[in-house]
């Protein structure tokens, strides 16, 4: 299946007239990985898990991620033609229907992720403007949201490499209220506050190290989601090397402000007190501790910075990898037009509908950030398991090796962010993978309408049985709904 997907694999990209280099691409990376989550952390790993539990879950997730980062930026020189990150890799390795379920998937968990973004936003400003709400889901805050929302689309329809360069500048300008912080928090750390009951042995709430372990998987991988953006975006890179490089660079920078931010955060205040703080810019709650209200104003104008920035470069991925697939066909045609300045407008349009009508659903259901980011995260965990097995899949079998070159640590690697995601997918747990099959359901007549005008046939006797299985889970989730059993909130 993956021959006639490859075959140009061998053609030089080297010298590919792109237009984005390595800064705008290491950017991208950053800046998609560095939204809200960070500016929540310090609540977020504290509500489940002691100060043992959150260094051993960082542990894990850092080798994990590790993985998945040398995973892209592996393939990204060994299969040169295949530029959109992880949808590319899933249906050279495993067929149309598994390629389309890994854009669909990445798609969806983008521009929710995107919703959970703008509504992250204005729960921030709530601490200026009461009426916004801290949930940020209260009518003036929808009616802001939209208006975000709409500026960016009308930024990105202008032109990808102008999107880009104002990427560049918003994520220099979020990186300085979190060093401001760590700073900070390094003057008001106490080791004997880090120190009290780092297991949690003595707390009823938290449960077991596993236990504890298990809750901060979300968390932490929400926070790393953006690590395959110059991947994503390699289409529209300069040079085939830049893209290995700005994800690992990326990847590096990014894993140790969050390691900062989370573990000396356990020694500003104590973890009952930090799992007790508001969600959303818990950041802000912390620093006002060791410097007073300046700092929370100072976190929460970093937040609004940080979000509006992450805003844009998911913006940009999730039109991006749908307009790629809609161009293979495997989305329809509406989400692969092009607009004069080369912007993805048919995906774009989609996107942003998407968005704005989840924000006005979001009004009426209540629903709260953490619900939001948690159903984006599992979403995601599909193209992340595949990008690792096709990885593994390649060493495996020597496609694209020279015969004398060592594949053993490129098994290794695949392998790892291979079993790495399926450690998320335990993680994440029955109900949300529950939910998440709904999306996947609904994309298959998607998915039929995409390629019914192809020759080729629809669906192989495997795919057949993956897409019964989705109906399936979906139809056992949507009656777990209706009843109560299950939910987001």
């Amino acid at each position: 299946m993956s021959t006639d997907l490859t075959a140009k694999d061998d053609l030089s990209t080297q010298t590919k007239s792109g237009t984005l280099g390595l800064l705008p691409l290491t950017a991208l990376v950053v800046g998609s990985m560095i939204g809200g989550g960070v500016f929540s952390l310090p609540q977020n790993m504290a509500r489940g898990a002691s100060a043992g539990a959150i260094t051993i879950g960082w542990l894990i997730t850092g080798v994990g991620m590790l993985a998945l980062a040398f995973v892209y930026k592996n393939l990204s020189t060994r299969k040169p033609a295949l530029d959109a990150g992880p949808y590319s890799y899933a249906r050279a390795g495993f067929g149309n229907f598994v390629g389309f379920n890994s854009a669909w998937g990445y798609w969806i968990s983008a521009w929710i992720g995107n919703v959970s973004y703008v509504v992250l936003i204005f729960g921030a400003l709530s601490y200026f403007y009461a009426p916004f709400g801290e949930e940020g889901n209260t009518w003036q805050a929808i009616v802001g949201a939209s208006i975000c929302v709409w500026l960016v689309h009308a930024l990105v329809l202008m032109g990808v490499r102008q999107a880009a360069i104002i990427n560049t500048i918003t994520t220099v300008a979020k990186l300085a209220p979190i060093f401001l912080f760590i700073v900070l928090a390094v003057v008001g750390f106490n080791m004997p506050t880090f120190e009290l009951d780092f297991w949690g042995t003595e707390s009823l709430s938290l449960g077991s190290i596993t236990t504890q372990v298990q809750s901060t998987m979300l968390v932490t991988l929400w926070v790393f989601i953006g690590i395959e953006g110059a991947s994503v975006g390699s289409g529209r890179a300069r040079k085939r090397s830049d893209i290995g490089k700005a994800t690992i660079l990326g990847f590096v920078t990014v894993l140790l402000l969050y390691l900062l931010v989370s573990l000396l955060s356990l020694g500003v205040m104590s973890q009952p007190d930090l799992a007790a703080l508001p969600a959303a810019a818990s950041m802000a709650y912390v620093l006002e501790s060791v410097v007073g209200p300046w700092g929370s104003v100072l976190v929460r104008f970093g937040l609004v910075i940080s979000v509006a920035g992450a805003f844009l470069s998911w913006t940009l991925l999730a039109a991006e990898i749908a307009f790629r697939a809609a161009k293979e066909g495997m989305l329809p045609e509406a989400f692969g037009k092009e607009n004069e300045n080369g912007s993805p407008s048919g995906s774009l349009w989609i996107t942003n509908i998407c968005v704005q009508v989840v924000l006005i659903v979001t009004l009426y259901a209540n629903s709260t950030y953490l619900a939001l980011f948690y159903i984006a995260s599992t979403a995601i965990l599909v193209p992340y398991v595949f990008s690792g097995a096709y990885a593994l899949k390649l060493a495996m079998t020597g496609e694209s090796y020279d015969l004398q070159e060592s594949r053993g640590r490129d098994m290794a690697i695949g392998a790892l962010a291979m079993v790495y995601g399926a450690w998320l997918v335990y993680a994440a747990g029955p109900t949300y993978l529950l939910m998440c099959a709904i999306i996947y359901a609904v994309g298959i007549p998607v998915y039929v309408r995409a390629r019914k005008s192809e020759d080729e046939k629809m669906f192989s006797p495997v795919e057949i049985l993956i897409a019964i299985g989705l109906v399936g889970a979906a139809i056992v989730a949507a009656y777990l709904m209706l009843t109560g059993a299950i939910s987001a909130l």
